[in-house]
């Protein structure tokens, strides 16, 4: 099939998530390989978001292949209340890479229900009903998950679950909280906010706060030092759980194995994984708990499970997307390539006026776009459509053979970890004529 009846007979046959039926224009994909993919018709993608920030070790490594050959044709399939190989080896991997004191893992099949775990196992091993999470976050798409992620795709589906508790962001560019300060007294204003509204909640009342180790789709929007230091406090003061979701940020996307792992002092009891995990090929979840967790567990009934849980597939990919990661030392090429990256794109600030912001670490990284700097009005608002000249942003990237995310007035740029200088100067020139598109919309 070429492109065209590819398109036809998906928009045919198959619903899209995230828009309205009508308006899905999607690409197509034949093949794909390192940090390309092909459409129907032959023609060639940088791929710069990762497909969905998640194809960590680019397309069609052989060595993950191979591993999910082997598994299907040893065991394709194992009851979730089996032990098997493959689901011991990840377990321990898992205990060895994670920070702190994460020791046991429950397996799932994505990001979105192993957020639902982790949230169901905070709430049963402290007794405490509410979890506290930021606005400007997303945690998945299903109903607990998406309650407690205060991105607005939550909006369609609530009234959502009533237990979640929802705070403010380290948004340095935007929040109000931050004019007129330095983004760490910014930071420690926040903290106390955050603080104070726990109190107002009631501490004994609150099992967990739920942050992103690295923010993702909801802007990139990080807080520094003070921010997690104050964090880390709030928990060890009022003995509440800090859930970790490292689903975007994890396995070297960062530059670190984990986002969290920029704060050291900060001690996680859950991480929740998934994406780089096993960088799509397989769909695999993961909660990762402390020993003390866990020992809640050993005498009290774990009540959450999957008929797909721990899949044996599954373990395998991530086992053997773990071992690239190693043998190929991605995540310190992460490191490196990120520094590359960061300077194309303060460069790219540098001569185009629609740049309001560049933000993220290692090869995480998003343009912020603005009609006007001195105000920064954004050149497509929040929670709307994209507005007609973010449009024609986002037509030329893809018309230029770019495939990313653009969300609102947000260009991402998060390409796989095998990425090399070339491929960067490739992507960089790419947004480079995208920006001039921006540039002829914004004031002088």
């Amino acid at each position: 099939m070429d492109h065209a009846e590819v398109v036809r007979r998906n928009k045919a046959y198959s619903l899209a998530d995230w828009v309205p039926q009508n308006q899905w224009n999607p690409l197509s994909m034949s093949k794909a390989e390192g940090v390309y993919f092909w459409d129907s018709d032959g023609k060639r993608y940088l791929d710069w978001s990762s497909q969905l920030f998640n194809v960590n070790i680019g397309h069609s490594h052989p060595h993950v292949i191979q591993a999910v050959q082997d598994q299907v044709a040893r065991a394709a399939y194992a009851s979730p209340d089996i032990a098997t190989e493959p689901r011991a080896q990840l377990g321990e991997m898992l205990a060895d890479l994670t920070p702190g004191n994460l020791r046991k893992t429950f397996f799932t099949l994505g990001g979105s229900d192993a957020v639902e775990a982790a949230l169901k196992m905070a709430r049963m091993a402290t007794g405490r009903q509410k979890i506290v999470a930021r606005y400007r976050a997303y945690h998945g798409a299903t109903f607990g998950a998406m309650s407690v992620g205060g991105d607005p795709r939550r909006l369609a589906n609530e009234p959502g679950v009533p237990w979640v508790i929802r705070v403010h962001d380290p948004y340095a560019y935007r929040s109000p909280l931050y004019r007129g300060r330095s983004e760490d007294e910014g930071d420690r204003a926040l903290v106390d906010q955050i603080e104070e509204t726990i109190q107002f909640e009631g501490p004994g009342s609150v099992a967990a706060i739920l942050l992103e180790g690295y923010s993702g789709t909801s802007g990139v929007i990080q807080g520094g030092e003070q921010f997690w230091r104050g964090m880390q406090s709030i928990c060890d003061r009022y003995d509440i759980l800090l859930i970790v979701d490292e689903v975007l940020s994890g396995f070297g996307r960062t530059g670190e194995w984990f986002g969290i792992n920029h704060y050291p002092y900060v001690e996680p009891d859950f991480m929740v994984l998934a994406k780089g995990l096993t960088s799509g090929y397989v769909p695999l979840g993961a909660v990762v708990v402390s020993a003390q967790v866990a020992a809640h567990f050993d005498n009290e009934t774990l009540s959450t499970g999957l008929t797909l849980g721990a899949h044996a597939v599954g373990c395998a990919a991530a086992i053997a997307n773990i071992e690239v990661y190693q043998k190929e030392n991605l995540v310190d090429q992460a490191s490196k390539l990120g520094v590359t990256l960061r300077k194309g794109l303060m460069d790219l600030a540098e001569e185009h006026r629609s740049v309001g912001d560049v933000r993220g670490v290692g090869l995480l990284q998003v343009v912020e776009l603005v009609k006007d700097r001195r105000t920064r009005e954004p050149l497509s608002p929040f929670n709307a459509p994209l507005s007609e000249p973010m449009q024609r942003v986002s037509a030329s990237l893809r018309e230029s053979g770019m495939n990313t995310v653009v969300r609102w007035n947000w260009i991402f740029s998060a390409p796989p970890l095998i990425i090399n200088e070339e491929q960067i100067r490739e992507g960089l020139e790419i947004m480079d004529r995208a920006l001039s598109v921006a540039d002829k919309v914004v004031a002088d």
